[in-house]
C-alpha cells in the first residue's frame, strides 16, 4: 500500500435539508486549497479544505485533515 497526501476543496449544499458535498476540486498544495477555498466561499452555504491520505492503488482516501472552513460544512470523519 503506498500512501500519499493530497489536497481537496469541498463546497457543501443543502439536500432535503441535510448538507451534503458537492464536487471535490484537487488542489495541488495546501496553500492552494486554501486560495481555492477562500474564493468559493461567497458562492456555496459551505467549503472546507482538506489534507488527505490516499492509496494510490486502490484510490481510497482516509485520514481527512482539515485545513480551513467557511460557513456550514458537514464532518468528513462521521461517515
Amino acid at each position: 500500500m503506498s500512501l500519499a497526501e493530497k489536497f481537496i476543496v469541498l463546497p457543501f449544499k443543502k439536500n432535503r435539508g441535510n448538507i451534503v458535498p458537492g464536487e471535490m476540486r484537487q488542489a495541488s498544495n495546501a496553500a492552494s486549497a486554501e486560495k481555492i477555498a477562500t474564493a468559493m466561499a461567497d458562492r456555496h452555504i459551505g467549503v472546507a479544505a482538506y489534507s488527505i491520505q490516499v492509496d494510490e492503488e486502490s484510490g481510497d482516501m482516509t485520514s481527512p485533515k482539515l485545513l480551513i472552513q467557511f460557513g456550514e460544512t458537514a464532518d468528513l470523519n462521521a461517515a
